[in-house]
């Protein structure tokens, strides 16, 4: 038998038919939904009379919408009169359709990509889709994750199932040691930097080697979380013993057959990729953004690039404009940018691994005079733990806004937005024009950075604060 790719035994295992033109019809087996694009499909299903599939393998959260301060005040809290519409409807499409769940406010909800991980509903082998482009998160689980559209979420309502084409695979091989201070979300900005913006299109990104071992789940969620920003239909990673041991902490720990079988999901020795690309961790130094795209990165020991670096036309009119965004001329260190605003939080680094290195930083000093820096945890269960360990408590002390879970800040969805022309330091996953706020900048980096830029008022490298 021939050796397959993980992905390749993923699409195996869950292909219902092959349809015409290259297409095929694959079985789902979790669909996440939240407020913002579920009510349209709800709608769809009620219009042509139908029933929800499987309500047993759907999970419904609010988290884009809601704001987070006051959430015991409920959803007439919610100020914008269509998001408040929104999460209103998902209350009522959920006692509609007996979708479990939990919704603004109780102790297990959050952000959909912290949630479903931590309840133990993402388990190696599934195909996990949800109407979000980040579901690649998943993927850290050995699970085939990705995003899909509106029209797209009433398919799998009704029927369990989607139409897709295959995709190619990639292998992103991370070789050597990591160096102190470099974290899983500096290898994932400096992959897309690598690669680019484009480079995984078509492409299922499987992340391998020796510093892919090394992380936690939490790491691996992370970088898996960006595979979109690549161009990538998904990341995965294959389950170890790691994946047992995150899954045996959960409110769902795998059976004995299951945890047996994990071993499955990894790619066979001599597996062949269509591509294959090499990174060497030892040569990176933490990472941030500098302009409006997630490919637009320098080590934060570098300089911001000058257009005219770029020898490729394309690039450096790209270029040219985001530094005109961003408000730079090209050729600033790195570390004299000041900044207005710090965001830790997100679905990319909003777990408590997250919260722990950024109060490893906080701890150490108070957050510049002149800077607003907040904290919002992916869940309320990870702020109950950072509430038990103290790490709220840290943040409170250093002057950081200790909020409620949610989105936040991430896409300026709700109450937490960029004023025009703010600049802020940020753990989330996109700093394109006016991600975070019209007019607002954001710089991508890691949690422990976003840290040490608040009590600096400027970026700052976080092995200073080691």
């Amino acid at each position: 038998m021939a050796a397959k790719t993980l992905y390749q035994k993923l699409w195996d295992a869950h292909l219902v038919d092959a349809l015409p033109g290259g297409e095929a019809l694959i079985y789902i087996d979790l669909h996440l939904i939240h407020e913002v694009t579920s009510p349209q499909a709800f709608a769809g299903l009620r219009a042509a009379g139908r029933k929800l599939r499987r309500p047993d393998r759907t999970l419904a959260v609010a988290d884009h919408n809601i704001p987070t301060s006051g959430q015991a005040g409920g959803v007439a809290t919610i100020e914008d009169p269509a998001a408040r519409a929104q999460v209103e409807a998902l209350i009522r499409n959920r006692g509609d359709f007996a979708v479990p769940g939990w919704g603004m406010g109780e102790r297990e909800n959050g952000i959909v990509h912290v949630v479903g991980p931590e309840q133990g509903r993402t388990r190696p082998g599934m195909t996990v889709v949800c109407g979000d482009s980040h579901t690649a998160t998943h993927g850290a689980f050995a699970a085939l994750a990705f995003g899909i559209g509106t029209s797209e979420v009433e398919h799998v309502f009704a029927t369990q199932t989607l139409r897709l084409s295959p995709s190619k695979s990639m292998a992103i091989n991370f070789t050597g040691e990591t160096p102190q201070g470099v974290t899983a979300k500096d290898l994932a900005l400096a992959m897309i930097g690598q690669i680019g913006t484009a480079g995984g299109t078509g492409f299922v990104l499987e992340y391998r080697g020796p510093a892919i071992e090394r992380l936690s789940m939490e790491g691996r969620m992370t970088l898996c979380n960006m595979s979109i920003e690549a161009g990538a239909r998904a990341g995965l990673v294959a389950a170890d013993a790691r994946t047992l041991q995150y899954l045996n902490a959960t409110p769902l720990p795998p059976s004995e057959e299951e945890a047996d079988g994990l071993s499955h999901w990894m790619s066979d020795e001599g597996a062949s990729f269509d591509k294959e690309v090499g990174i060497d961790v030892s040569a990176l130094a933490p990472m941030v953004s500098w302009g409006t795209s997630p490919q637009d990165v320098v080590p934060v020991t570098g300089h911001v690039p000058r257009a005219q670096d770029f020898a490729e036309a394309g690039r450096r009119n790209a270029a040219d404009r985001a530094l005109e965004y961003m408000g730079l001329q090209g050729g600033e260190r790195v570390q004299d940018i000041a900044i207005d605003r710090v965001f830790i939080g997100s679905c990319t680094n909003s777990r408590i691994e997250d919260l722990r290195a950024a109060s490893a930083v906080a701890k150490q000093g108070r957050v510049a005079a002149k800077v607003r820096a907040m904290v919002v945890p992916g869940s309320g269960l990870v702020a109950a733990q950072a509430e038990a360990e103290g790490l709220a408590d840290t943040f409170r002390a250093a002057g950081f806004e200790w909020r409620e879970p949610g989105c936040s800040m991430c896409l300026g969805m709700n109450n937490d937005r960029l004023a025009p022309g703010e600049r802020c330091a940020s753990t989330s996953n996109r700093n394109f024009e006016g991600r975070q706020g019209r007019g607002g900048r954001t710089h991508l980096m890691s949690p422990a950075m976003a840290a040490a830029s608040a009590l600096t008022g400027r970026i700052t490298d976080p092995r200073e604060f080691s």
